[in-house]
């Protein structure tokens, strides 16, 4: 994985975390959110909510309410899930090594909740470079206010 997909971990300021215990996190949660979220499971390609979104707003994590992408950053990558070529900031979301399954990819954590969002790819557009392959599952989206 080239660099640049490493450096959107946060270089040391963290925003405040929110730590519950698996219970209450599943209680709190759909059964899928919890899978996807607290199991790093993945929905399945065109399926999940917001892959075909095209309203402009704020997606937030499904768990704890933290901002991690602006529709601007949005993109149609053709993968059957939500895909975003950056987050709001390099603060929101934190990035792992993922060897699970046989691959070598790099996991997207939420930084606030470490709940598991996606990966991302360094096969994005412009400017970064980088795709973040989102479960809808895993987000909330917040529409902005038409007017």
């Amino acid at each position: 994985m080239p660099d640049d997909a490493a450096s959107v971990s946060p270089p040391g300021a963290e925003p405040e975390r929110i730590e519950k215990t698996e219970a209450e996190w599943q209680s709190c949660l759909t059964p899928e959110q919890f899978h996807v979220l607290r199991q790093q499971g993945t929905e399945r390609a065109f399926t999940g909510p917001y892959w075909d979104e095209k309203r402009a707003g704020l997606y937030s994590c499904a768990a704890c309410g933290a901002p991690l992408f602006r529709s601007e950053a949005k993109y149609e990558s053709g993968t059957g899930w939500p895909s975003f070529f950056s987050p709001v900031s390099h603060e929101a979301v934190i990035t792992h090594e993922d060897t699970s399954h046989g691959m070598r990819r790099i996991e997207v954590r939420c930084a606030r909740c470490d709940s598991h969002l996606g990966h991302v790819f360094p096969d994005g557009p412009a400017p970064t470079g980088l795709r973040f392959c989102m479960n809808g599952t895993a987000l909330s989206l917040s529409p902005d206010k038409e007017g």
